[in-house]
């Protein structure tokens, strides 16, 4: 089997675990890291025993596939060259900018045949994959995601920073058109919105309560859910799994027993079973996980929750 020829744009901090996992996968050669800062790229390029690039156009002609860890404002412009250029694309969420630019990159890999996965990291929480077959209808969903304030994510608004990864897991599971969006949120530590309350209504019916913090003390991930049969909570910062169901006989007359099931998973490294599901996807030629598709539907109802919230100023 012949290695995948991979690169890595944009070798900061989250950056540089995507280059250590190439590094370190059987069917991937790490061409080259890139970074705009020439000492970035060349210290991480030493640690990995690859070379160390400022400009991603050498790559031309040398990869198969690339992850791509630069600044929101910069994904469109550099996913657009590596799509053109026949090459496939891991691209860190939000997909981008604006819906305009998501559509243009999504357009442009269908046309050329290029895998493009976007980085919704969540989607590999062991927790979610073990709910592949237990999420049927979704109707009540409700998910706190709370972390102290974090500067990586200071260039978008908490929605876009932390509560992307709630909206693409939430319209993953049900499936179903966005029908309403009331939202409310404020400005706490930085100039945009650090603390976001959202609810979603869609045309099926279910209803998402969503939460989102980065001015908060503690860390908090956890996402609880109902179907007509089952209560679901998942805890994603410590890999648990609730399920209860409706069983056989009744507690109270017309009200069923409860069965519960409990699951705590390894901590695992989604971030690894990312990038090998992104390189896998590359050499089978089969659809990705999080596909661009379902990162631009991300975006825009991320995009739509924030035109509705409320800007108020900081707390001095």
């Amino acid at each position: 089997m012949h290695k995948l020829r991979t690169a890595v744009i944009g070798t900061g901090y989250l950056g540089r675990f995507h280059a250590q996992k190439y590094a370190a996968l059987p069917d991937s050669e790490l061409i080259a890291v890139c970074d705009a800062s020439g000492d970035t790229a060349h210290q991480v390029a030493s640690e990995l025993g690859t070379e160390g690039i400022t400009d991603y156009r050498q790559l031309a002609g040398r990869v198969d596939a690339v992850s791509i860890v630069v600044p929101t404002q910069q994904h469109h412009s550099v996913a657009r060259w590596f799509l053109q250029n026949d090459v496939h694309v891991l691209l860190e969420k939000p997909i981008t900018v604006t819906v305009t630019e998501g559509r243009e990159l999504v357009a442009i890999a269908a046309e050329r045949g290029c895998i493009f996965q976007i980085g919704h990291l969540e989607r590999f929480n062991p927790a979610i994959l073990a709910l592949e077959d237990v999420i049927t209808e979704p109707q009540f969903i409700e998910s706190h995601r709370l972390a102290p304030f974090n500067p990586r994510g200071a260039d978008v608004n908490v929605v876009l920073d932390l509560m992307i990864h709630d909206i693409d897991i939430i319209l993953d599971m049900v499936r179903s058109p966005v029908r309403q969006i009331d939202a409310n949120g404020v400005s706490v530590l930085s100039s945009d919105i650090d603390i976001a309350n959202v609810r979603i209504q869609f045309e099926n019916g279910c209803v998402a309560n969503v939460t989102a913090s980065r001015a908060s003390v503690k860390t908090e991930r956890k996402m609880r859910l109902f179907q007509h049969d089952s209560y679901i909570t998942i805890d994603f910062q410590n890999k648990q799994l609730e399920i209860y169901r409706k069983g056989e006989g009744e507690q109270h007359p017309g009200i069923p027993v409860i069965e519960s099931k409990q699951q705590t998973f390894d901590n695992g490294d989604a971030l690894m079973s990312e990038i090998s599901s992104f390189l896998d996807a590359v050499r089978n030629g089969r659809p990705p996980v999080v596909s661009g598709e379902d990162g631009l539907r991300a975006l825009e109802t991320a995009l739509a929750i924030s035109d509705k919230l409320i800007k108020e100023e900081p707390v001095s």
